[in-house]
């Protein structure tokens, strides 16, 4: 499971949500996949955004899954209950999932079911910089399974 982080340009609204639906699309240039229901309110955010952060959640952290699959950005600052950082463009990076990609959105995929589909072009680091090699969750990836008890917060 992933989150997903965004930032209106204009207004600097932030959001994010609990995703599933995430993968490498290609290796030469590398790109990356992720797909946002249309009902999420991150939709729209994600659909301004020049730059979405997609953070990978280790089995430990159902809590922080919680956060971003129950709770809806309509109602509430999901990042007042999280530790997080302004990245490029001020895409929030949720300072407990250091394994992520943060990319420019490519392109903006509609028709994939009941979700938008947005392709990004990871975005390196800056060489000789700590972060060139983030480091790595040395515990197992949170898988589905674990969180389907969560309820969605956003409307069916």
């Amino acid at each position: 499971m992933f989150v997903v982080t965004a930032v209106q340009p204009v207004t600097g609204e932030r959001s994010g949500c609990l995703v599933g639906f995430a993968s490498q699309c290609g290796m030469e240039p590398v790109r990356f996949l992720v797909c946002v229901s249309v009902v999420n309110h991150t939709h729209a955010i994600a659909l301004a955004s020049p730059v979405l952060a997609v953070h990978a959640l280790g089995e430990r952290q159902h809590d922080l899954a919680a956060l971003f699959g129950e709770r809806t950005g309509d109602r509430v600052d999901k990042f007042a209950d999280c530790a997080w950082e302004p990245g490029p463009a001020g895409v929030p990076l949720l300072t407990d999932c250091p394994v992520r990609i943060v990319g420019t959105v490519l392109h903006r995929l509609d028709g994939l079911g009941d979700h938008t589909g947005f392709v990004l072009d990871p975005i390196e680091p800056d060489a000789g910089t700590d972060d060139a090699d983030p480091p790595r969750d040395s515990h197992a990836p949170l898988m589905f399974s674990a969180v389907r008890d969560l309820h969605p917060g956003h409307p069916a």
